[in-house]
């Protein structure tokens, strides 16, 4: 099964192409794209063992001039020093403004490598490779890119739009269950924000939580339907002036949540899984959107294997506290993406602290 979804958008438009078995023709792909014969693969070591010789010899056969730069794994290494390890390299191999900088691997990776695309020379070439469920979903698509500051996550940053994003689902086969599970939280997002089709599919299969659970046809529509979604976002919002900011839901206390944990504790998708089911329930405090509704939302995650309570030895206050670092605080309000019914949000600034308070106390294990 094959697709091609587009991200229209009013410049810098392109495509997100969906195909078992494609990296081994990401060559032919770049080859009809308006770049330079010099690309700098970006990706992490044990990623780069699987999938880098495939992707450099895809490249070479097509006359591309191929080098690599390897950034250890982990959300602690997504900071400006490795930004400027990037550039080291970038230097070294003599890229030219009409050069690529392309991500071979998950989330972390793709968003350092935009960012670092961003900003060489003002601005290069950008091909996306994800490798990982959240960043197919997700992180791949939509041009956000950036790093980390020690007192919250993704606060350095750029909208850069790739030149194309492929996806090969046959690479999950590599991924470790509970980061394909992780990813499966942007999905369950992608579900209650926009598509209650997909929603009610993912209620409908016997199991989630684990790739071998899925079919060809489940798995390639989890991909397209959650593409699609993010890409009709992106495609009215690209800079989140509006309504693109529907894509955090979850992310506001899933952010806090793993800044307070040293991002050691949990994986970005856990995190967010948490920070859906606390908006769920100050949704439903608020009286957006029913018990029972919230209940089929918590239900979902439970049965993805992820994570649904707060870790004991964080304080209510200090999340709420750490809230007002996060970047969609405006005019000094934390805006939240509340639900309404499955499929459908809304940005809420107005939350009182004592209902924050009261879920967040109720929501600690």
């Amino acid at each position: 099964m094959a697709s091609i979804i587009s991200v229209n958008l009013p410049e810098n438009s392109y495509s997100i192409h969906i195909n078992a078995g494609g990296l081994n023709n990401i060559g032919e792909k770049a080859s009809h794209l308006a770049i330079g014969k010099k690309i700098l693969v970006v990706s992490n070591p044990e990623i780069f063992d699987y999938y880098g010789q495939i992707t450099i010899d895809s490249l070479q056969n097509q006359g591309f001039e191929v080098n690599y730069h390897l950034i250890p794994a982990g959300e602690n290494y997504k900071n400006l020093e490795s930004i400027a390890q990037i550039y080291d390299t970038a230097l070294k191999c003599r890229l030219e403004r009409n050069s690529t900088l392309m991500a071979l691997g998950g989330g972390v990776v793709g968003d350092m490598t935009g960012f670092a695309a961003a900003t060489w020379l003002r601005g290069i070439n950008f091909v996306q490779i994800p490798t990982s469920l959240l960043a197919m979903v997700d992180a791949s698509v939509g041009g956000k890119t950036g790093v980390n500051h020690p007192q919250g996550k993704n606060l350095i940053g750029a909208f850069y739009q790739p030149k194309l994003v492929l996806i090969d689902p046959s690479v999950l086969k590599t991924l470790p269950e509970r980061e394909f599970r992780a990813g499966m939280a942007e999905v369950i997002k992608y579900g209650v924000i926009w598509d209650k089709n997909l929603f009610e599919a993912l209620e409908s299969a016997q199991s989630i939580d684990s790739l071998n659970n899925f079919d060809e046809a489940l798995l390639n529509d989890i991909l397209t339907r959650s593409c699609q979604a993010k890409a009709d976002v992106v495609g009215q919002d690209e800079k989140e002036s509006g309504i693109r900011a529907i894509l955090n839901y979850g992310h506001t206390i899933g952010h806090a949540i793993e800044s307070l944990t040293n991002y050691e504790t949990f994986v970005h998708g856990e995190a967010v899984a948490i920070g859906m089911v606390a908006a769920g329930r100050v949704a439903v405090k608020m009286g957006l959107w029913t018990e029972n509704e919230a209940h089929r939302q918590d239900e979902l995650i439970a049965k993805t294997g992820l994570p649904t309570t707060i870790p004991h030895y964080l304080k209510v206050e200090e999340i709420i506290d750490h809230l007002q670092m996060d970047k969609k605080v405006k005019d000094g309000k934390v805006r939240f993406i509340l639900p309404e019914a499955i499929g459908k949000v809304q940005i809420c600034d107005r939350i009182s602290s004592e209902i924050l308070s009261e879920t967040l106390s109720v929501l600690i294990d």
